[in-house]
């Protein structure tokens, strides 16, 4: 549904002499069809840049953005008629802003009608359509009130009841809870993932809060200085050796208590999280492990999670014992020692 390819992004600033920052270094990115994918990162990554270049509020400096089998790249920049094309085709693309953007001296009815008035449809459809979504979103009594009137989370329902109102196929959302308290963001990001579920929506979000990629992503992508560094569905990552954007999601601790022991890094998902697979390893093998750090949490209804453990003795003592680990469905990093490839079949 959203593919980039080779996409770059540079900016020349004006206050230091024409010096070119590069925020977009070849990204190549595919989002499938119905998919929530988020794109993480910290700030100055390329996450802002990224998805403005989606819908070409910035134009790339090069490279191809294609949604919905269109390569809006090729409508840019041709003379009027062109324009006309890529607004045509952006009105298959909803956006949903950090600060919300709303207009303090129109009702949240005539927000969300804006973008249909710019669209030029009648004012019986768009007060129809409005009602309609603001009903979606849960605000179907707040037609008549303003922006001001609204708490934060209300008014970033607005924002998403309007970037729905031309029916898009795609919902970009930048950083959408970020200004939002933790029971707020929850609720957002249900409404998006149940927008995604009614509407078939695809929804592309950056942000830069992992447990919004726990609680809603079925993909994602890791942005360092420009570039995608990782990226695959949320089990996909998880099953990675050595992957950093899993660590992110799930970090864990801890340094050895001597130079004779070994440090494991346990990846627990799907059946093998609700298993006493340690207590089980304690047990055969009589062994003590201690246990330094663990995070564990639920994503896409299973629970999963990272734990990072201490066996007596050096790695070469505890083959037998990590093996065992590994034959239970558990993905094992061991600390100082070279990632293993995945094995078929692993989970």
């Amino acid at each position: 549904m959203i593919t980039t390819t080779g996409l770059t992004k540079v900016y020349r600033s004006s206050q230091s002499r024409g010096r070119e920052v590069t925020a977009l270094d070849g990204v190549d990115l595919h989002v499938r069809e119905g998919e929530v994918f988020g794109v993480v990162g910290q700030s100055g990554a390329g996450k802002s840049s990224l998805i403005r270049c989606v819908n070409l509020l910035e134009r790339p400096t090069s490279g191809t953005v294609t949604v919905a089998g269109q390569d809006l790249t090729a409508l840019a920049g041709r003379g009027r008629r062109a324009g006309t094309e890529l607004r045509r085709a952006r009105s298959s693309i909803g956006m949903v802003f950090q600060h919300f953007n709303l207009l303090s001296s129109r009702t949240v009815k005539d927000n969300v009608e804006l973008p249909l008035e710019i669209l030029g449809v009648s004012g019986q459809d768009r007060s129809r359509r409005a009602l309609e979504l603001l009903d979606l979103v849960g605000l179907g009594d707040k037609a008549k009130a303003y922006p001001a009137q609204l708490s934060g989370g209300q008014k970033q329902r607005v924002g998403i009841a309007r970037a729905l109102a031309g029916n898009p196929k795609v919902l970009l959302s930048d950083e959408a809870t970020s200004a939002l308290d933790p029971e707020t963001t929850r609720s957002i990001l249900q409404l998006l993932r149940d927008l995604n579920r009614q509407l078939g929506l695809t929804v592309l979000l950056i942000t830069h809060e992992m447990e919004v990629v726990k609680t809603i992503c079925d993909s994602a992508a890791l942005m360092e200085k420009g570039r995608i560094v990782e990226s695959g569905t949320v089990a996909e990552v998880l099953a990675t050796p050595g992957s950093a954007l899993a660590a992110a999601l799930f970090p864990v601790s801890g340094d050895a208590s001597g130079d004779d022991r070994t440090l494991v890094d346990v990846t627990f998902h799907g059946d093998a999280a609700t298993r006493p697979v340690i207590s089980r390893l304690a047990r055969v093998y009589n062994i003590d492990i201690s246990i330094l750090g663990a995070a564990m949490d639920t994503v896409g209804g299973k629970q999963v999670g990272r734990m990072r453990i201490e066996l007596p003795g050096r790695y070469e003592e505890n083959v037998v014992p990590i093996g065992f680990l590994r034959e239970q469905g558990l993905r094992i990093e061991v600390l100082g020692q070279e990632p293993e490839p995945a094995k078929d079949g692993a989970k």
